[in-house]
């Protein structure tokens, strides 16, 4: 089993840049593909991106596209979202998840293991 630990989510004005982390213990990161959800109050947790366990492929939602970058540095046991020009409606609570399966999808199902999510707020 792998315990999974977001980092780097704080305030910051529409614009702006943060770049958001998810490291694992317990088990290599490598043996998963991973994905970034985002939850925002009084909302239903939805996809943002997923990479696959090598990191050879990435999607996101078409908000998330031109804007954000999920990478992975295995030998470091992390995964990243870079979030650029990022505007109020990213305002949520981030969060990274493990799949057990051999691709990564878009639904919260498709996941066995999560973070504790950390918090972004974008002021206007």
């Amino acid at each position: 089993q792998v315990q999974l630990v977001e980092s780097g989510g704080g305030l910051v004005q529409a614009g702006d840049s943060l770049r958001l982390s998810c490291t694992a213990s317990g088990r290599t990161l490598s043996s998963y593909a991973m994905g970034w959800f985002r939850q925002a109050p009084g909302k239903e947790r939805e996809f943002v991106g997923r990479i696959s366990w090598g990191g050879g492929v990435t999607r996101y939602v078409d908000s998330a596209k031109g804007r954000f970058t999920i990478s992975r540095d295995n030998a470091k046991n992390t995964m990243y979202l870079q979030m650029n020009s990022l505007k109020p409606e990213d305002t949520a609570v981030y969060y990274c998840a493990a799949t057990r399966r051999v691709v990564a999808g878009a639904r919260v199902s498709e996941y066995d293991y999560w973070g504790q999510g950390t918090q972004v707020t974008v002021s206007s």
